[in-house]
This record gives structure tokens, sequence and C-alpha cells, in this order.
């Protein structure tokens, strides 16, 4: 039988204090890192340079760095979809069968079609809140009468 031997209780790190008081300070670059910097310093602009006339001549992974870097890939796109307008609870099965139909016929995609849904189940639940809060104002409307 083998037993784990502890730690002194007074030997660990305290809460807050670092074990290397005076390591590279939090936000320091390393020195690998600046000695990149050094280097491609004055050599950026050129490198810019040749990436462009490599992307105008066809090379799309050069392309794809540029435009990635430039005009980064939206997050959130807007997706254009059809739903019914949607009052009462009544109005829920024919938006869900909406949505599910457009993912059917390849307009949304299925995570596209699951996010809408999403939304439509928090339109319901506010539906059923704002009755169910109605339906409370009412009882307590005839319960104060009696």
């Amino acid at each position: 039988m083998t037993t784990e031997k502890e730690t002194p209780r007074d030997t660990r790190f305290k809460p807050g204090q670092s074990g290397n008081p005076n390591g590279r300070t939090a936000g320091s670059r390393s020195k690998v890192l600046l000695a990149l910097d050094v280097l491609g310093e004055g050599e950026a602009e050129a490198i810019v340079l040749a990436m462009v006339e490599k992307a105008k001549e066809g090379d799309s992974t050069a392309a794809r760095t540029i435009l990635d870097r430039v005009w980064p890939i939206r997050k959130g796109a807007r997706v254009p979809f059809d739903l019914p307008t949607v009052t009462t609870a009544d109005d829920l099965p024919g938006a869900v069968a909406a949505i599910t139909r457009q993912v059917a016929d390849g307009e949304l995609s299925p995570d596209e079609g699951a996010a809408v849904v999403t939304l439509v189940e928090a339109h319901r639940k506010a539906i059923e809140t704002h009755d169910l809060a109605a339906r409370i104002a009412a009882l307590e409307e005839r319960m104060s009468t009696k």
C-alpha cells in the first residue's frame, strides 16, 4: 500500500504570489518574438507587396492570407428567410413548419434553421409569459370583486 507524500503547508505558494517573482513580466514578448519583430520591421512592406503580387498572379494561398487579414470572415452572417407573422401561440406551428420547409428545400442550412427555431422558441416564451400575466391579472380582478 502506497501513500502519497504530503507537501508541507509552509512551502506552498501563497495565493496571488508568483512562483518566480523575478521572471518575465506579464504581457512582455519573448526573445524569439522580439527577434522576429526586428527582422520583419524593415521588410514588412516588401513582404506585403510580394504577397499582393503573388495574389494578383493567381496564388490563392496568398490571396486568402491577404483577404483574411484585411477582410475577415463575417461572423453571424445575415440569412434571409420567410416567416409568417406570429402574434399568438396558434401561429407558432406554422412558423416552425415554414422554417422546416426552408431547411428541407435547401434555402436554409440545418444550423441556420435551428438558430431561427431558437428565436421562434424565445418568441413563444414571450407570448406565453404575456398570456399568463393577463390570466393572472384577470383572476386577481375576479377575486377582488367577490
